[in-house]
């Protein structure tokens, strides 16, 4: 087990390691408790380095030799690596270790999945397959011979020979460790080609376990839509002879791009229509995009240090949300994107976890694959796209790729190519990398004359580590709405710079409606409190799509927080807008899906404990259901309508416009069951002929407190198919009522499906026990004592997926002292645990503020 306390690393300490890698040689003689790994490595002095120490992390290795130009040597060896004496000049460095990958529970390095090898070397796995320079600025090619008794082996590259038990394989793009791969065992592949703008034939096989053939050609379709849409927005072509994909059960992501050879949890690339619902084939074509877009974005030019983790995630992010807004909706796609946000990336920003996009110190770069890094990466990239334009957008990317193809790079690397296409100064900008929380922008309004004035303040709250904050550049799109409803200023995009800035606009025969952050334009928090008529105005006028979303969910909230705090009534200006939108056959179902949401409970409770308020998660609970109520009962009489206008004919495809009605059609079904009971949902899971169908109407059945027969009829019908499985296992924790949310997710763990080492059965138990709010936070506390038991039962045979889900715990200084004394309990008696993992102690010391 790792150090539980670790020495902390720091980026402003980073110096370049002290030798080249020209070539890499590996050699794998593979056996499940014995595997044998022999490389052959070139290294060269750096000149850049001052620092000549000849040191190579590995941990958990067995040397069997080692030598240097032939000699065999006696290294120092540590838990962390070993420290050998180098000469002055090139020379090749050789050794054998041994490892077994078949007790490798933590799912770094190669380790075993139901009888197949695979590998997890990102962040920092390779050291545990060999010793190596493990650290993302050293960068090499790699050969790769793999002898073993399984009938498919694969590795990074193309392959350049193959026999009886053994291939081989060439990676000619200089990498570092972390995008190695290797892949074993008893394999078959749908296979497919593609042909790049040059002209080039690419072999695709995407490999699966025999039995999942079927489930494979939507994801071979999604990789060639983007490998398509990568060469005609980017101008990126694919650069090898072969790209594989493999799904893998085992896996403590989503996907891994290492180069050639993306690995993938299986749930990420798996798909049918009886399996699958429209939300998992949304998510598996962005993320087969979003690991084929790190070919240029994370591999070609990849990050110097951890620290530059957002150069190539937040970018490879945003560039996958452009292929899902060009594939499907963009409204749609950006408002499910901000939801995202809001539910994950605003609440780290807010508590003992926030740190910059760009961290400046670590104690385990495990921790650090957050939403902060991904998802307000992403919406840095899209400010910054905003401000330059799109024009200026291009022809940096194209410099970027031009100057930095084949290097680990940083954010400065970044926006120097932005400095010098637009000759700006973007040393303000850079604060969004460097400055943690979310800015708060408040906004007060003038009209006169004719002359309408906006005047802006941004404040960012302190955050651990940095009390003081400095003004940040934030895009503000603004467009203006006349009395009529009528757009009399078109979108304008200002440049806020300062901590309180004017914007005016003349010419104005009347007072305007002011329609701010239009796209949501950057990550703050709008403090402006329009009247709850101005809010109605814009949910009926607004030609922004996202605020008139924005407006319908602000009247939501609004609503909720006087049913909460004040005993108030749902507001009549929020049902009747949603009324009218709902009947605007004009607009995207998916859209209309989206309007029937409500904020989520947990953003609830944010928004009481910023206004002072401490939350009750049952009385927000009781609130959301009673608007849901209403919303039933303002709609009733178009509920059937409604459903049977968004019910879909002819043969299942998982394509937007399909998406889009069977989202409107689940969402009013939802609201039926409110008033007939679950008769119609009865009779939709009766006949479904598809998982999102059947899915939907188990859902609204179990909500209704319903649903056992059906529930068992799942289980009986998909029982063989693991992935569903994970499915039944979530919904009934999902959607139990908060007095049975714990009950029902410890009766669970006790059942025979229950294969806890298992990362995505594990996430499916106690990820929807997290996400049950009001369960979660049941009074009695055994919702937190239950995910303690099973946080300190994992820890040991997987941190990183241990370490993730303390996050659960937080917000909990949100709550009374009764949850918090309850909490602060369970992070004691976790943090207390014998041999507690590095990954694990340092999420929970941050989680307690320590």
């Amino acid at each position: 087990m790792r150090d539980a306390a670790p020495q902390t690393i720091y980026l402003k300490d980073y110096a370049p390691f002290g030798y080249l890698v020209d070539s890499v040689h590996l050699t794998f003689d593979l056996a499940p408790h014995a595997t044998r790994v022999t490389s052959r490595i070139a290294f060269r002095p750096n000149p850049q380095a001052r620092d000549r120490r000849f040191f190579l992390h590995g941990e958990g290795l067995t040397l069997i030799r080692a030598a240097i130009d032939g000699a065999g040597i006696t290294p120092e060896i540590t838990d962390g690596g070993l420290t050998a004496e180098a000469p002055d000049a090139p020379f090749v460095w050789e050794c054998e270790v041994e490892i077994d990958p078949g007790h490798n529970t933590a799912l770094e390095g190669l380790y075993m999945s139901n009888g197949m090898y695979c590998t997890q070397c990102e962040a920092e796995g390779f050291r545990k397959i060999t010793y190596y320079p493990d650290r993302p600025d050293v960068m090499s090619t790699f050969s790769v011979r793999i002898n073993g008794d399984l009938p498919v082996l694969l590795s990074n590259g193309n392959p350049t020979g193959r026999g009886e038990g053994w291939a081989e394989w060439h990676d000619p793009w200089p990498k570092p460790a972390y995008l190695f791969a290797l892949v074993a065992g008893n394999l078959v592949a749908q296979s497919d080609s593609f042909t790049t703008v040059s002209g080039k034939p690419v072999d695709l096989n995407l490999w699966v376990r025999p039995g999942d053939e079927h489930k494979c050609a939507f994801g071979m379709e999604a990789l060639k839509k983007a490998m398509k849409w990568d060469e005609d927005t980017y101008g990126r072509e694919y650069d090898l002879d072969v790209f594989n994909i493999v799904a893998v059960d085992d896996f403590n992501m989503g996907a891994m791009e290492n180069k050639g050879l993306n690995i993938f949890n299986s749930s990420c690339v798996l798909a049918s229509p009886d399996t699958s619902t429209d939300m998992n084939f949304e998510r598996i074509e962005a993320i087969i995009a979003h690991e084929y877009f790190h070919n240029w974005t994370g591999n070609r030019i990849t990050c110097r240090d951890w620290f530059q983790l957002c150069l190539k995630e937040g970018l490879t992010v945003f560039r996958d949300s452009q292929f899902t807004a060009d594939m499907r909706s963009a409204p749609v796609k950006r408002i499910s994107d901000v939801i995202d946000l809001r539910a994950r990336q605003f609440p780290e920003d807010t508590g003992p976890l926030s740190h910059p996009v760009r961290p400046e110190s670590f104690q385990e770069i495990n921790n650090f694959y957050t939403a902060t890094v991904y998802e307000k990466g992403a919406e840095v990239i899209g400010m910054l796209k905003r401000l330059v334009g799109d024009s200026a957008y291009a022809e940096a990317l194209d410099l970027y790729f031009a100057r930095h193809d084949g290097q680990a790079c940083t954010i400065e690397d970044w926006l120097k190519v932005f400095e010098d296409v637009t000759g700006r100064d973007l040393g303000q900008f850079k604060r969004w990398y460097s400055q943690s929380g979310t800015p708060r922008l408040s906004v007060e309004e003038a009209f006169e004359d004719g002359t309408y004035t906006l005047t802006f303040t941004q404040r960012t709250a302190p955050t651990p580590g940095q009390p003081e904050k400095s003004p940040q550049v934030i895009p503000i799109a603004v467009g203006l709405l006349g009395p009529n409803g009528d757009e009399v200023l078109p979108t304008q995009v200002l440049e806020m710079t300062e901590t309180t800035q004017s914007f005016t606009f003349e010419g104005l025969a009347a007072h305007p409606v002011p329609s701010i952050l239009r796209d949501f334009s950057a990550p703050v928090i709008l403090d402006q409190l329009p009247e709850s008529a101005d809010r109605a105005f814009l949910l009926a006028h607004d030609t922004d799509p996202f605020n008139r979303w924005e407006a319908g969910r602000d009247l939501a909230r609004q609503c909720l927080i006087d049913m909460i705090t004040k005993g108030a009534d749902p507001d009549a200006d929020y049902l009747d807008g949603i009324r009218r939108v709902l009947r605007d056959d004009q607009l995207d179902p998916a859209y209309r899906a989206l309007m029937l949401g409500l904020p989520g409970q947990s953003q609830l409770a944010g928004f009481l404990h910023e206004a002072g308020i401490t939350p009750d998660p049952m009385a927000i609970w009781s609130a959301v259901e009673r608007l849901k109520d209403a919303q039933a009962e303002a709609l009733g009489d178009l509920l059937g309508e409604l459903y049977n206008s968004a019910q879909v004919a002819g043969p299942y495809a998982p394509d937007a416009a399909q998406s889009g009605k069977r989202a409107l059609a689940g969402a009013i079904l939802g609201l039926m069951t409110r008033r007939d009971g679950g008769e119609q949902a009865a009779a939709q899971f009766a006949a479904a002929d598809n998982m999102t169908l059947q899915l939907s109407a188990l859902a609204c059945l179990l909500r209704a407190g319903k649903g056992a027969a059906q529930l068992a009829r799942f289980y009986d019908q998909w029982k063989a198919d693991r992935l569903v499985i994970d499915k039944w296992f979530m919904l009934q924790i999902t959607e139990a009522a908060p007095k049975d949310a714990a009950q029902i997710a410890r009766a669970l763990t006790e059942h025979a499906d229950f294969t806890w080492k298992t990362p995505n059965r594990f996430r499916a138990v106690f990820g929807a026990l997290a996400g049950n709010h009001a369960g979660f936070h049941a009074p009695s506390g055994a919702a937190y004592a239950l995910l303690a038991d099973w946080l300190i039962r994992l820890d040991p045979l997987n941190p990183q997926t241990t370490a993730r889900m303390c996050s659960a715990f937080q917000t909990w200084k949100r709550y009374d002292a009764e949850r918090q004394a309850l909490i602060g309990a369970q992070l004691e008696r976790i943090a207390s645990t014998p041999d507690l993992s590095r990954d694990t102690a340092e999420m929970i010391s941050r989680i307690r503020g320590a």
